[in-house]
């Protein structure tokens, strides 16, 4: 056969060929009858019962998470790290009838929180490992909020609420005079201190901060990254800004840890007030992705006229997958910063483009040990 009577199909074409294919697919597993012929055939069986059981774990979810809840609420995880207890003590240490403190306990062996010898029960692998987490325990009770917000999903997502979550975080309703109450930002300031721990490591795993004279984190709330990075780079210079409200509670924290002399306070909105100057280096760690593409353009803009050329810029947070979406950023923060009322997870190709535009280049990512906490972009200003 010659070349040129070699049947050529488009990109296009074969594009239309398994569209149509994955549609027959989709309808032959969204039929009852495959499906009960599916389950029966012994080639077929294996992964039916593994997509039934993904789909009833999706069904059944919003119980397991408030399991967790129970247990972290109870301090149940930190009651049996002492050791083992029957369901008896435990429902005297809780003050629980006892017959559902073992409807806890086997609940929570269930998923794997904890694990059950005989009549006694103690730690499993996960309740260990959520122990060790630094602040999750205070984002798990934080959720209390995120779940009223979510009771109606659909009217979520229409707009139709009035979502707690932004009232919580002062800074969405634009304080940009930094009037918030000391009490509110105490609020919010604890739960970025210790959530934050785990992504000031992540970050700093990842990124080489050698060569950097002079760090200022913006947002940086109490200054939790900053002192990690103060612990690594014990030559470098850093300042750390915030709302005022904030930078009242972060010197008393950074006193506490013996920093307040390595970092410098720089009180004011990201937004209005000046930025620190005199700097070679500026971090956004988790601010991005809590603002509309509007206002990140307009921070975007401020840093780069204070940077020097070839300054750098370094961005961490929770991000999308793009064009295949992520647990994390495509399901949990996008539902979370919707609660907010601004703000989005963005992909990576967003990140640069939005860089890019603020005459940023080398955007260059930097992989994380775990992406699904956190994935982080540098970028250098143009000269």
């Amino acid at each position: 056969m010659s070349e040129a009577t070699i049947p050529h199909r488009s990109p296009d074409a074969l594009r239309g060929w398994g569209a149509r294919f994955r549609k027959w697919k989709a309808d032959q597993i969204a039929s009852p009858a495959f499906q009960r012929w599916a389950a029966r055939f012994w080639l077929t069986r294996p992964l039916v019962r593994r997509s039934s059981a993904r789909l009833y774990d999706l069904v059944s979810g919003f119980v397991y998470s408030q399991v967790l809840q129970a247990c972290v609420e109870l301090d149940l995880l930190n009651i049996l790290r002492a050791g083992p207890q029957s369901a008896d003590a435990i429902a005297l240490r809780l003050g629980l009838d006892p017959r559902r403190a073992m409807q806890l306990c086997q609940a929570a062996t269930a998923i794997g929180l904890l694990e059950r010898r005989g009549e006694t029960f103690e730690l499993g692998e996960l309740g260990a490992a959520a122990l060790g987490v630094p602040g999750l325990s205070e984002m798990i009770r934080h959720h209390r909020v995120f779940y009223r917000d979510l009771e109606d999903p659909v009217a979520l997502l229409r707009g139709d609420t009035d979502p707690e979550l932004s009232r919580f975080w002062p800074y969405v309703l634009g304080d940009a005079e930094g009037d918030t109450p000391l009490e509110t930002a105490a609020d919010y300031s604890r739960l970025m201190a210790t959530s934050q721990a785990l992504v000031a490591e992540e970050t700093l795993e990842a990124m080489d901060l050698s060569g950097i004279r002079h760090l200022a984190d913006i947002g940086g709330g109490t200054g939790t990254f900053l002192s990690h990075v103060a612990r690594r780079y014990p030559q470098m210079k850093l300042t750390l800004m915030d709302l005022p409200a904030v930078i009242d509670s972060a010197r008393g924290r950074l006193a506490d840890l013996g920093l307040e002399s390595r970092i410098r306070c720089h009180p004011g909105s990201f937004l209005e007030a000046p930025l620190p100057k005199d700097v070679d280096a500026i971090s956004l760690i988790r601010v991005c992705y809590d603002h509309d593409d509007a206002t990140v353009r307009r921070l975007l803009g401020r840093i780069r006229d204070v940077l020097p050329a070839r300054g750098r810029i370094l961005i961490s947070e929770p991000m999308s997958g793009g064009e295949k979406p992520e647990r994390a950023g495509d399901a949990y923060f996008n539902f979370y910063t919707m609660a907010m009322t601004t703000g989005q997870p963005r992909s990576i190709a967003q990140h640069q483009a939005l860089l890019e535009e603020a005459g940023f280049r080398e955007v260059c990512e930097h992989r994380t040990d775990r992406p699904f906490l956190t994935r982080t972009i540098s970028a250098v200003r143009e000269d």
